[in-house]
């Protein structure tokens, strides 16, 4: 497979004048044999680049006698996305296809497996070669596997068609492996940025091809709904409700709700030339002249307009500014998501909107403008993690390799170990990663079940965006990763504030959970419980900012002491490998948004009525020296307001199953045999 870098695209008099300093031009070296020639058919398959612009695939293919732009209606694609991103995508494939013709080209669409499609396409028009952008996501790598091997089975004068895999880089570097896992580290080597890059122009490649037409929405549905059994249909109506709403059912007492918000007059309102195309009008959509054209007006907000399609923008940004700079990624992020615009196309006009404002000039002290501010450190921040994730070929100390699951836009870290048996899935706690189960994960799996571990978001390497973090949103998260990549209910373990989570997955959503095993969990039991009023609005709390920069300080001095102040029994187990990757983690963009939940957490959703009906399907492992919570208290209170709940007491810390994984490890193995067999036992009986 062939791979793609950046070429020295542009014209000469753009390469000087043109772009700022800290730019430097494209660069392309195409691993193609020199019998790659111009009369040449290539196909171009896009998938989340929906865009002519900045499209270094596209401009690379240009070189070739005729070009097939080609958009793959695959399920399995398509599956992962929500109601909003469909409808996003098919308004985007409708101006990417405007986009091309004005290019002298078009869109194909076809539906089907992307490999059979591919196969059919490429032997249709006797093209050698395919374009296709790189991916980190696990189930889209499994999809280019497939469309690899499908080519091997196809010749052309004694050869198979070549995948040449192209991306986007952000930063000019040869070597992404060698890059330095520390965002502080990273930021040292100063790297020169990429310019984007220009359209290409094609020549017509014929009108005699079936380029198929652009669905609506309802045929889309229908379409994603042919082959899902009845359990998909289900789960995948579970997953479209907001855990808000579901709250709400559950106790009868939200304080209002997202789509009961009466929105004022200016978000109302149409606009001509409005970049809010989406029923719901919450996003920037369209085309990537449009998205730019929404940018421009977003970037601009401090100069005011009378221009009502960027007031419409300024509305949008106001309501979405729930905390400094979270704005721009709800407003852009889903057209980013979909390469509808590239990250540095962001980065290089908010740049050069920042030079207009300040006479050609960047400041050594920062943008002058809080949107140039935004824009910038979120695409920066994205390219970050992105490639940290393309360096997931990195295996864990355990030689466990590190899949790449996005949810809601955001780049996730996960494993998976074991091919038979329950699955079971492990859930860290604050301030943890996955590696965190390091000995636990083999034993478990030992004793012949599937294990999945996760790094939540604004963990470990897994992304940290600016957004307001709640119990409830990674709740959430563990409901889609659950029906998105387990595929299965799951007996689930949690550590701490991931055992509140695990509860609330069995409040919320039980059909998703076989069991919870909660290992000192976080949240209280209280006799006699009823629920209060919840407000659904979270705003960060005055003062947070300023207590999450120094409550980060402070733990980064002081972690090694309080790590291992949680392993009293044995501190050893504290050891270098947990404190190097929690500072490391202490360093990434957007950490100080994560520690800022710690003074807005709500957990008062007590853990007796979260497991209420769920207690016989419930273990306890408490350690007794837990320096973080009375252990003596909870036990006691467990046992008398869930005597059906199973309560395993053990000689450790806040962390059991690290600092005595070989005490944990046959608990847990036990208790997941115990409730198979109670469960057979059920449906022999009935």
């Amino acid at each position: 497979m062939a791979s793609l870098h950046l070429p020295h695209f542009l014209p000469h008099h753009l390469r000087r004048n043109h772009f700022p300093a800290d730019y430097r031009r494209n660069r392309c070296r195409c691993c193609l044999s020199s019998a790659a020639t111009e009369g040449s058919t290539a196909v171009v398959w896009f998938k989340h680049d929906l865009r002519v612009d900045d499209h270094p695939g596209l401009l690379a293919a240009s070189k070739y006698r005729a070009v097939i732009p080609l958009y793959v209606l695959d399920r399995r694609i398509l599956s992962r996305y929500t109601t909003d991103t469909l409808e996003l995508a098919i308004i985007a494939l409708e101006e990417l296809r405007k986009s091309l013709r004005k290019q002298g080209s078009n869109l194909m669409l076809r539906y089907g497996n992307a490999e059979n499609v591919i196969e059919d396409l490429v032997n249709e028009v006797r093209a050698p070669f395919v374009f296709v952008e790189e991916e980190v996501e696990y189930h889209l790598c499994e999809v280019l596997d497939a469309v690899k091997n499908k080519m091997e089975g196809v010749s052309f004068l004694g050869e198979p068609p070549r995948i040449v895999v192209w991306r986007t880089p952000f930063y000019e570097t040869q070597n992404l492996t060698n890059l330095p896992q520390s965002w502080e580290e990273f930021k040292k080597l100063k790297l020169p940025l990429t310019l984007p890059a220009p359209a290409a122009i094609f020549s017509s490649p014929g009108s005699e091809l079936q380029w198929g037409s652009v669905p609506t929405l309802d045929d889309l549905k229908d379409y994603m709904k042919e082959i899902l059994c009845e359990k998909e249909n289900s789960w995948r109506e579970i997953s479209q409700a907001s855990v808000e709403r579901v709250l709400m059912e559950k106790t009868g007492n939200l304080k209002g709700s997202g789509s009961d918000r009466v929105l004022d007059g200016n978000l109302r309102k149409k606009v001509h030339n409005s970049a809010f195309v989406t029923r719901k009008r919450d996003i920037v959509g369209g085309g990537t002249e449009v998205v730019l054209n929404a940018l421009a007006g977003y970037l601009r907000y401090l100069e005011g307009t009378s221009r009502d399609d960027w007031q419409e923008v300024h509305a949008r940004l106001r309501d979405a500014e729930i905390r400094p700079g979270a704005s721009f990624f709800k407003l852009f992020g889903p057209a980013l998501c979909l390469g509808i615009v590239s990250r540095r196309r962001v980065h290089y006009d908010a740049i050069e909107y920042e030079k207009e404002r300040n006479a050609g000039f960047i400041s050594p002290f920062g943008y002058s403008a809080a949107t140039v501010s935004a824009a910038t450190d979120a695409v920066c921040s994205m390219e970050w993690y992105s490639l940290l994730a393309l360096n997931k070929e990195r295996i864990d100390e355990k030689k466990r390799s590190i899949r790449i699951w996005r949810w809601k836009g955001y780049l996730i870290q996960y494993t998976v170990v074991g091919n038979e048996g329950p699955a079971v899935l492990l859930v860290h706690g604050f301030g943890a990663f996955l590696e965190h189960y390091r000995d636990n994960i083999d034993s478990i799996v030992n004793s012949k079940n599937r294990v999945w571990t996760i790094t939540l978001l604004g963990f470990g390497k897994s992304e940290k965006p600016n957004i307001i973090y709640t119990e409830l949103l990674w709740a959430e998260m563990l409901r889609d990763f659950m029906i998105e990549v387990v595929g299965e209910p799951a007996h689930c373990v949690g550590n701490s504030i991931g055992g509140y989570f695990v509860a609330l997955m069995v409040f919320f959503w039980p059909s998703l959970v076989k069991s919870a095993v909660l290992v000192n969990n976080a949240g209280n039991v209280i006799p006699g419980y009823s629920p209060l009023p919840i407000s659904r609005e979270r705003r960060v709390p005055l003062g947070a900012q300023l207590g999450a920069r120094l409550l980060l300080l402070f733990l980064q001095f002081n972690v090694k002491k309080l790590l291992k102040d949680c392993y009293p029994v044995k501190p050893e187990r504290a050891d270098d490998f947990l404190i190097t990757e929690m500072l490391r983690a202490s360093r990434d963009p957007g950490v100080v948004k994560v520690l800022e939940s710690i003074f807005g957490f709500d957990l008062s959703l007590p853990l007796n009525y979260l497991l209420k009906g769920f207690e016989g399907k419930t273990l306890v492992i408490q350690g007794m020296k837990d320096p973080i919570s009375d252990p003596q208290k909870k036990v006691a209170l467990l046992k008398e307001l869930c005597p059906a709940m199973v309560v395993k007491k053990v000689n450790a810390g806040h962390c059991p199953h690290d600092e005595i994984p070989e005490e944990v490890n046959p608990i847990i193995c036990e208790w997941i045999a115990k409730v198979a067999s109670d469960e057979q036992a059920l449906s022999k009986e009935n």
